[in-house]
């Protein structure tokens, strides 16, 4: 997928960076506070498709895949983890893969998993659909690792999506991220805007700024999806490249 990120101005960057849900995770260690552990809530319910597809891709079947990420984040989010996980520990991404292979490689999950109809949801589920989706997103499986990456990847590019159209058919302009979103991975020449100008009932400069502007806000928002899951602004270029590499394979 050619998407491109341009450079951003660093020092400007790095002026604005706040505290992120993962920064602000890594800040509290240990302790139980509450804004630190929504924090790691917020970020695993947002991971729980990446990890089922590694999970999946290490030979479990689909349900068992399930009850597996479920029982990983209660431990993830009632014991002391994040105080004892050192390496990666800047990288949300890198700092969860770990904690998972090793709760797998220390079989936690044999006493621990939940089962289906009982115990409690620490996240919510919202893939319901999850093998579903792995065969149709993910059907040429590569290993648990590189499917943790493609699917972390395309889990972020699908939330851009989401806000991006939420934002561009704000007013009563439905459909019109519909017609717009081709344009958002490069040049498409000059035909097909005035074709999506007409579309849209508006003159082709119009489009054209339209067109400009989705494009930047995109590019925004998927760096302000990658800066929630680091720790520092200077991880951000290092995770964006990332990025669209899982998202070229």
């Amino acid at each position: 997928m050619p998407i491109s990120i341009p450079a951003s101005d660093e020092p400007r960057a790095r002026a604005q960076f706040t505290q992120t849900r993962w920064s602000l995770v890594l800040a509290a260690g240990n302790r139980r506070e509450g804004d630190s552990h929504a924090a790691l809530a917020w970020l695993c319910e947002r991971y729980w498709f990446p990890l089922f597809a590694h999970v999946r891709g290490r030979g479990q079947s689909a349900e068992d895949a399930e009850d597996s990420v479920q029982a990983f984040f209660e431990h993830l989010l009632t014991q002391k983890v994040i105080g004892r996980a050192e390496a990666e520990r800047g990288r949300f991404r890198s700092f969860l893969l770990g904690c998972l292979n090793h709760f797998l490689a220390h079989e936690w999950i044999r006493g621990q998993r939940l089962k289906r109809g009982g115990g409690a949801a620490f996240i919510s589920l919202h893939e319901h659909d999850a093998e579903a989706r792995l065969q149709r997103e993910l059907a040429d499986r590569r290993s648990p690792a590189l499917d943790y990456d493609r699917a972390w990847a395309l889990t972020l590019l699908d939330r851009v999506f989401a806000r991006l159209r939420s934002e561009c058919e704000d007013d009563g302009n439905s459909g019109r991220f519909e017609v717009l979103q081709n344009f958002l991975q490069g040049e498409r020449g000059e035909l097909p805007l005035a074709q999506a100008a007409a579309t849209l009932a508006l003159p082709l400069p119009a489009l054209k700024s339209l067109v400009h502007r989705l494009r930047q806000r995109f590019r925004e928002m998927i760096r302000e999806e990658v800066r929630e899951t680091v720790s520092a602004e200077a991880d951000v270029p290092a995770e964006l490249q990332h990025l669209f590499a899982a998202l070229g394979r």
